[in-house]
């Protein structure tokens, strides 16, 4: 599904009443109609006691509709205004008339105080305070009322997003709303699906308010959530090489683990030959615990990192590989530093750079630009603040557009890791991973993703599909994990052992994964 952001809902809002003449009044009943039904499914209305909290403009509109739909289906609602009623305009006004209308209590808020009663009274709370244009910090009577809305035990279904979450960049703006529910209009907003936001929202359900598909598939469009591809099928008649060869370049004296869980990730996720070149000291140690790996012990310098003389070797050792892997542990030592420039402007193979490769790149990224072969970048949001020269607040404010940009810029491929990873390609297409838990931030799950995203290559798909499935897998092998022994202290060595689980999970039941495990998002 695609994912809007804020200026593009906009967008296709005034699409929608110019090319196809549904009003702005039909908009807001079927986005009204949308929350009442998630409502209807989840808690029901007859002889149920609810409370609708709206401000002043759309959003609040939007609460009034399903104010009346309560009313009118047997529900017993009340209506507490948080902003002066000349604030309404257009739809919104319209429903706030026809609401004054009809025998439901409608009062204007002045204090907070005098709604807590009402709270501890109610089954439900409607958050139909403030949308997805907000831009600066929640205070005053909207904050005193999402501070309350919390505090309650009721159940909160919010309306397209939950008040002060900004819908641009899924940021609380001092305080927002935790829902149980969300029904996100036309299509869910970057703050619906990005974190914090997305945790705020609960359910996540989405309307597309009567939108035709010809909108909100539009290819204008370039955000969308990861969705799952179904992986070649594995022939009987085969051999090792039909599964593809990949080229680890990995791994120092400080950084035992790093090597062994990318070129071993490879295997695990149905690579076919995993080639580790790694300082020749240390291969015996790797060999110990990796024994299926082919290994190219490297020359090394005295602090047992990657030579600079292992140049010529391993560009011509690439050549006979289909991806190289460059960076894992490799280490900041300034000759290898150097290495790893040189090597990632010559070779001409599908280049993915991770770890301390990306902190060499970094200070040279005119050498990534000028790569003819397609190159993959697997930053963390601290290493992505040295490639884009942003501080990493910046960089959260907007991190789709920042993304967009230096995928761009640098003609590269770039996962942006983190909860609900971002995977950025230079045509401006994101894809916001939804696999995974908490318990994968650990040290070497990155590693593990990179010999994964290698292995959906050799497996067979495209190198766009590859990239986008090596993040999804590796983020389900977590969950796998996490299902077995919970999240806490969950390690590289898991996501690593359960690949070959979850790789067998993915075949045999790729219609429920892709229709249901993953979904996110509930279409009503």
């Amino acid at each position: 599904m695609k994912v809007a952001k804020v200026d593009e809902m906009k967008d296709l809002d005034r699409r929608a009443v110019e090319e196809f003449g549904i009003s702005e009044d039909l908009l807001m009943e079927n986005a009204g109609q949308a929350v009442y039904f998630v409502i209807s499914q989840e808690l029901g209305i007859k002889d149920n006691r609810f409370i609708v909290f709206c401000g002043g403009g759309n959003n609040g509109g939007d609460g009034l509709v399903v104010a009346r739909k309560i009313h009118s289906n047997g529900g017993e609602v009340k209506v507490f205004l948080l902003d002066d009623e000349a604030k309404f305009k257009g739809a919104a006004r319209k429903n706030f008339e026809i609401v004054s209308r009809m025998p439901i209590e409608m009062s204007n808020v002045s204090s907070i105080d005098s709604v807590i009663p009402e709270l501890l009274d109610c089954d439900a709370i409607v958050d139909a305070i403030l949308g997805t244009g907000l831009v600066r910090k929640v205070g005053g009577i909207h904050k005193d009322a999402i501070q309350l809305i919390n505090e309650s035990q009721s159940i909160v279904f919010s309306v397209d997003i939950p008040s002060g979450i900004n819908g641009s960049t899924g940021e609380v703006m001092g305080a927002a709303v935790k829902a149980d529910c969300t029904v996100a209009f036309g299509l869910p907003k970057l703050g619906n699906m990005l974190y914090p936001g997305y945790e705020h929202c609960g359910k996540l359900y989405v309307s597309h308010i009567s939108f035709p598909p010809a909108l909100y598939n539009s290819e204008s469009i370039k955000v969308a959530v990861n969705s799952p591809v179904e992986l070649p099928e594995r022939l009987t008649d085969t051999h090792k090489g039909s599964y593809g060869k990949a080229l680890f370049i990995a791994g120092s004296s400080n950084y035992l683990g790093a090597p062994y869980f990318a070129a071993l990730s490879f295997l695990k996720a149905g690579g076919g030959l995993s080639y580790l070149a790694t300082p020749k000291s240390i291969s015996p140690f790797v060999a110990s615990k990796g024994s299926e790996i082919v290994f190219v012990p490297q020359e090394e310098t005295p602090s047992v990192s990657m030579a600079l003389a292992n140049e010529d070797e391993l560009l011509e050792f690439s050549r006979t590989v289909d991806m190289v892997v460059l960076g894992p542990g490799l280490s900041l030592a300034e000759e290898t530093q150097e290495l790893v420039r040189k090597l990632a402007s010559k070779i001409d193979k599908p280049l993915l750079v991770d770890g301390d490769g990306i902190t060499a790149i970094a200070g040279d990224l005119g050498r990534i630009k000028k790569r003819k072969a397609p190159t993959i970048l697997t930053p963390h949001l601290g290493e992505m603040s040295r490639i884009a020269k942003m501080e990493i607040g910046e960089i959260n404010k907007s991190k789709v557009d920042v993304l967009q940009r230096t995928t761009k810029e640098l003609n590269a491929i770039i996962i942006l890791k983190g909860a609900h990873s971002l995977i950025g390609y230079p045509d401006g297409s994101v894809f916001i991973n939804v696999s995974g838990n908490s318990g994968m931030a650990t040290a070497g799950s990155g590693d593990v993703l990179t010999g994964t995203i290698a292995a959906m290559y050799g497996l067979g798909l495209g190198l766009e599909d590859a990239v986008r499935m090596g993040v999804f897998v590796h983020g389900f092998s977590g969950d796998v994990a996490a299902v077995d022994k919970g999240e806490d202290g969950i390690t590289a060595q898991d996501i690593l052992d359960y690949l070959p689980e979850t790789v067998k999970l993915y075949r045999d039941n790729f219609t429920e994964i892709a229709e249901s495990l993953y979904e996110s998002i509930f279409v009503v």
